[in-house]
């Protein structure tokens, strides 16, 4: 794996307002108190989500955008980005390759957070279509696009974005994590960061307990003990 000392940028890339917090949020915030620069690049705006039909669509993605941005200051993080793709219609394609390289060569991180491109059998919440897509779509602009001169030329000749080579990514929402991050000196951030989407999870009965006990369950796989929390990856090495 790539040493934590080198770890100096990270590129988080999801479908939704929400998805870095269930995903990554604990050891975002872990990274952000080592001093590492952190991006939150969203594919979509979330604007077919939500519980209750008092908004259209374009008023839902307004508030998803709100929420997410107040749920990366909970984590300390203050470069969010947003793609605007609609919700619910994200296919891999060559454009959000593009979109996506872009914003890697301009981010230029080590480190590349992501959702796992397959479906997962065990627990069938994040492998929702567009969470597929985007993990896919994201590991195609790491290797080859991001790296590759030649790829999406005007990168370079119109924008000045030179070729940029994502050393390791890791996925979420996977069936096989090979990696744990122990977050819980940061698991009341990632909850303050889940219940800023207010739009999401308002409506949850005992929605915190939720939370940490599936992440207590990940610390117990991961044989860190008891009263731990910690999230899941799996590692792809890219260099």
């Amino acid at each position: 794996m790539l040493p934590e000392s080198e770890i100096n940028r990270v590129l988080v890339v999801t479908a939704h307002p929400d998805d870095a917090d269930f995903g990554s949020a604990g050891s975002v915030a872990l990274f952000v108190d080592r001093g590492v620069e952190v991006t939150y690049l969203l594919v979509t705006d979330g604007d077919a989500g939500g519980n209750e039909r008092e908004l259209d669509n374009s008023g839902m993605a307004e508030l998803r955008r709100t929420e997410q941005l107040a749920a990366a200051k909970a984590v300390g993080v203050t470069d969010v980005r947003f793609l605007g793709r609609s919700d619910g219609q994200v296919v891999p394609s060559l454009d959000l390759r593009r979109s996506i390289a872009r914003v890697i060569r301009q981010v230029r991180p080590d480190l590349v957070i992501t959702h796992h491109p397959d479906r997962n059998y065990q627990f069938i919440a994040p492998s929702h279509p567009d969470h597929r897509a985007v993990g896919g779509a994201t590991l195609d602009a790491v290797y080859p696009d991001a790296r590759n001169p030649y790829a999406f030329p005007e990168l370079i000749k119109e924008e000045g974005l030179e070729a940029w080579t994502v050393r390791e990514v890791w996925l979420t929402g996977g069936s096989t994590p090979d990696h744990f991050v122990d977050i819980t000196e940061a698991v009341d951030r990632k909850l303050a960061a889940l219940r800023s989407h207010v739009s999401q999870v308002a409506h949850v009965d005992g929605f915190a307990d939720f939370v940490k006990s599936r992440f207590a369950a990940w610390a117990k796989q991961a044989g860190f003990g008891d009263d731990r929390y910690a999230e899941g990856f799996q590692v792809v090495p890219t260099a």
